[in-house]
C-alpha cells in the first residue's frame, strides 16, 4: 500500500484512532464489556500513551487512520515486561503486512524502553492475528500476566526480548 506511514500518534489523531478500534470490535463481534472496547483511555489514546516507556503507533494511508497499536508497562504487574496493546486494523488494511511492520515497530521501542518481555491478550476466534503474532516470536502461555482488566480475552502470549 503506497503512501503509508507508520507513525507516532498526535493528539489530533484520537477521534480517529477510537473510531478504528470500536469499528473493528463491531465487525468482529467482540464483547465491550472485559475488552479494549470498554477502556476510558480509548477516547485520548495521545495521553494516556504520553507517559514513560510506552508509545502508540498508528498507520495512516492517504490521511486516514486505518491501523493502531502500541505498547507500555504492563499493569499491574511487577516485572520489566510491556504488553502490545490495542492492536487493531481496519478491514482494508489486513493482509498486507502492515502488522508486521506494526509489531516491529512495537518492539523496537519496547526494546529501547528496557524490557525483557512483552505480553498480549486476544480472542481465541483472532486466529490471523494469532497466526501474525506466533510469526513474529510470540509464543501461548498458561495464565495470565499481571491484571489488565480484559477479563474477556482468554488466550495469553509472551516474547522474550
Amino acid at each position: 500500500m503506497g503512501d503509508t506511514v507508520i507513525r507516532e500518534i498526535t493528539p489530533e489523531d484520537n477521534a480517529q484512532v477510537a473510531q478504528v478500534i470500536r469499528k473493528v470490535f463491531e465487525d468482529m463481534g467482540v464483547p465491550k464489556v472485559g475488552t479494549a472496547y470498554a477502556d476510558k483511555a480509548l477516547d485520548d489514546m495521545y495521553s494516556n500513551y504520553n507517559v514513560p516507556k510506552a508509545t502508540y503507533f498508528v498507520v495512516e494511508h492517504q490521511g486516514k487512520i486505518i491501523g493502531c497499536a502500541g505498547v507500555a508497562q504492563l499493569d499491574n504487574y511487577d516485572g520489566n515486561v510491556c504488553e502490545l496493546q490495542k492492536m487493531y486494523f481496519l478491514e482494508e488494511a489486513r493482509g498486507k503486512g502492515l502488522g508486521a511492520k506494526m509489531i516491529e515497530a512495537c518492539l523496537g521501542k519496547a526494546k529501547e524502553f528496557g524490557f525483557e518481555a512483552c505480553y498480549l491478550e486476544t480472542m481465541p476466534y483472532m486466529e490471523a492475528a494469532q497466526k501474525l503474532y506466533k510469526k513474529n516470536g510470540f509464543e501461548y502461555i498458561d495464565a495470565p500476566m499481571g491484571n489488565t482488566g480484559h477479563y474477556s480475552c482468554p488466550v495469553w502470549m509472551l516474547k522474550k526480548l
